[in-house]
């Protein structure tokens, strides 16, 4: 009886089991979850991947009239993932639409 049970068990980076790491893409006012990591190094990995996929594309989308995405990483609850969520392609559209 003496016990106390813990809700939320804490990583060594401070975050709860919860807490992923979500690479964001954005253009204009629309941001998306382009992927979910469960440590902020592979986000951080991911977000580097994706900005040299822009860049390497980045003269195609422009001449094609395509948002060039930008990509952040921050701290995301799994509670907070829309439901059929999918990650995104590397450049951020699918079909001519950003996704």
């Amino acid at each position: 009886m003496g016990e106390i049970a813990r809700l939320h068990r804490a990583t060594e980076d401070g975050q709860t089991a919860d807490t992923l790491w979500a690479v964001v893409a954005s253009v204009g006012k629309t941001h998306r979850v382009a992927d979910v990591y469960a440590n902020r190094m592979a986000a951080l990995a991911d977000r580097t991947w994706r900005e040299q996929q822009v860049r390497a594309y980045e003269a195609f989308l422009r001449s094609s009239k395509q948002p060039v995405p930008h990509y952040s990483v921050a701290p995301i609850r799994r509670a907070d993932l829309p439901r059929k969520w999918q990650p995104l392609p590397a450049l951020g559209f699918l079909r001519g639409q950003f996704v």
